[in-house]
């Protein structure tokens, strides 16, 4: 999606369009959330959006999908799991050491999730599977939200006024930072498989 296209959807929907694809991005819905937080940082670097309702936005985005995500989770999680589990390769057994492996962790896995792609999609639905308390959740997502927008968008600002970047490679940031992340867990699991 180009950078005209973004901008042309705000203008004609306004700020909500950011609160949507972040939103259905944390869902579950395959979206460059890293390259659009960027992109917004840019666009308000070149004075094109204002810093403070895209933030709110997309904070906004980020933590109702994580919410839902969550009661998803622990509304239809358990019911899906046993029915289709099998299905994915999800045995009882294989789900009670996960389970227990992301109970052991799962307050850094809810905070620090939202760097590690994939995981900030599927840390909210473990979370609500595992009945992890509402109140936990809801901090530590709050936290590792701001944590992980506000960031993003301000290195996005900083870049775009110390540099002059092309807002229309900025979405292929995302495929770089996904390029590095999959090559960490290749090089983690081939360290873990010859130890």
């Amino acid at each position: 999606m180009s950078t005209e296209t973004i901008i042309e959807f705000i203008s004609s929907y306004g700020y909500w369009i950011i609160f949507l694809f972040l939103f259905f991005g944390i869902v579950g819905i395959p979206a460059p959330e890293e390259s659009l937080l960027f992109l917004i940082g840019v666009l308000i670097g070149n004075h094109k959006l204002s810093f403070a309702e895209s933030a709110v936005c997309a904070e906004a985005g980020v933590l109702l999908g994580m919410l839902s995500a969550y009661w998803i989770g622990k509304k239809a999680g358990t019911p899906f799991l046993k029915k289709y589990g099998r299905y994915i390769g999800i045995t009882e057994k294989r789900w009670n050491t996960a389970q227990k492996k992301y109970l052991e962790n799962h307050r850094f896995m809810i905070f620090a999730g939202f760097y590690m792609p994939g995981i900030r999609q599927i840390s909210p639905y473990f979370a609500g599977i595992s009945k992890v308390p509402f109140h936990q959740y809801l901090l530590y997502s709050a936290a590792g939200s701001l944590s992980w927008v506000l960031p993003i968008i301000a290195a996005g600002y900083f870049a775009g006024s110390l540099f002059d970047i092309n807002p229309e490679y900025v979405p292929y940031l995302g495929i770089v930072l996904l390029f590095v992340f999959v090559i960490y867990m290749l090089f983690k699991y081939a360290k873990n498989k010859f130890k």
